[in-house]
């Protein structure tokens, strides 16, 4: 029983750490008791143990939290070991050259999440987050998924974000076949409106994908006839942020020869 008890207060702990993932920069208690859907009082101690942690910190005119230092150190480790802060000159390349809005992103659970790119908010960070299954980033991460995480009946029912959206899981696994044939994923106005957005995979020795990066623009500009070349200098970035992503041993032997 305590352990199943530890185990709870880890996913809650987890849970209450993901309330920050959209765009409040503080939350109050009565927020986080909303969202986590606790008592008042269990939410306050779970708040105060993260607080003492460094996980989180309250604001001391309001009461309201925000994520702590401890999240910044963690994610700028991660942001270095991973060796993201290598890649921004190969992405503001991509981005000259086909003047598209460009984004790197990878799996967590049942989002694509952007780590680097045009398309996250400098100021607040908004825009990190994205459904698998509607956008071109997404289906590349499920396309050339290992084996046990493309199990599109886990992602839950899939939401309509547009009348193009796929929400049907037999017609997404049918989209995800294409992809693999193609070699890139096409998103054609299934997130928002007058968008397209071609998707490529960064893979490893074994082809399987570590982060998908997407060149995002209008259909007038990624015409029908013009999606080619922008798939051509996608890959090439791609095949540059293998070397530059992944350790040697891991690399595919052409991204590193």
């Amino acid at each position: 029983m305590a352990a199943e008890g530890g185990v709870q207060a880890v996913h809650r702990a987890i849970g209450m750490l993901g309330c920050f993932g959209g765009g409040d920069p503080s939350l109050s208690l009565s927020d986080l008791s909303r969202r986590m859907e606790l008592p008042t009082s269990t939410t306050h101690r779970l708040a105060r143990t993260l607080t003492g942690a460094g996980f989180l910190e309250q604001e001391a005119r309001t009461g309201r939290y925000r994520l702590g230092p401890s999240i910044t150190e963690l994610g700028q480790l991660s942001f270095h070991r991973r060796g993201l802060h290598r890649i921004a000159p190969e992405l503001t390349e991509l981005a000259r050259v086909t003047s598209a809005t460009v984004d790197l992103a990878v799996r967590n659970d049942r989002h694509a999440v952007i780590l680097s790119g045009g398309s996250l908010n400098p100021d607040s960070g908004v825009g990190l987050r994205r459904p698998l299954h509607s956008t071109a980033l997404g289906k590349v991460l499920l396309a050339w998924a290992p084996e046990g995480r493309a199990d599109l009946e886990a992602l839950g029912p899939l939401r309509a974000l547009t009348g193009r959206t796929i929400v049907d899981h037999a017609e997404l696994r049918a989209e995800l076949r294409k992809v693999r044939e193609a070699g890139y994923a096409l998103n054609d106005g299934e997130s928002y409106d007058g968008i397209r957005t071609v998707a490529v995979p960064v893979l490893d020795r074994l082809d399987h994908v570590r982060y998908a990066l997407a060149v995002r623009s209008t259909p007038r500009v990624m015409s029908d006839a013009r999606i080619g070349w922008f798939v051509t200098h996608a890959r090439a970035c791609a095949r540059a942020l293998e070397v530059l992503l992944l350790p040697p041993a891991e690399r595919r032997p052409s991204a590193s020869g």
